[in-house]
């Protein structure tokens, strides 16, 4: 009986703190490149977002469209509690006019980037301009 709740404690804490982890952040961004920002100190990778290495012309581009997007204004982050290296992973947005919108969507539609099915599940497919795949290079990941 004390094995049994002891292993219900131990499953509930595991439970509890991947709960934990899942949470919001909001604040002016630091960009790192078109998939990842800095809010509030937190680094977030944009999940579902697969945008060029800044290694290339075409990610330096990105970065810097991602730049005049985001300067002077406040993003919010939905992170889901995954980790990628030092980044938490998550679902970023700006205010427009007081509606939300994603900034994996915009990055997307504006054609620096590409869907990552694998972690997006195919939500920005139908976003990324004709062309795009064929143009940015991708991560094999995706």
């Amino acid at each position: 009986m004390l094995k049994q709740t002891l292993a219900i404690c131990v499953i509930a804490t595991c439970v509890i703190s991947a709960a934990a982890e899942a949470r919001e952040v909001t604040g002016t961004a630091r960009v790192r490149d078109a998939d990842t920002v800095v809010v509030a100190g937190t680094p977030v990778r944009l999940e579902g977002v697969d945008a060029p290495e800044t290694s290339n012309g075409y990610g330096r581009d990105a970065k810097k469209f991602m730049k005049r997007l985001l300067r002077g204004r406040t993003v919010i982050c939905d992170l889901t509690g995954d980790r990628t290296y030092d980044r938490w992973v998550g679902t970023c947005f700006i205010d427009d006019d007081g509606q939300l919108v994603d900034i994996g969507a915009i990055v997307i539609s504006n054609g620096h980037a590409l869907d990552c099915r694998r972690y997006s599940g195919g939500r920005y497919r139908s976003l990324e301009p004709a062309g795009a795949r064929s143009r940015l290079p991708h991560a094999s990941y995706c």
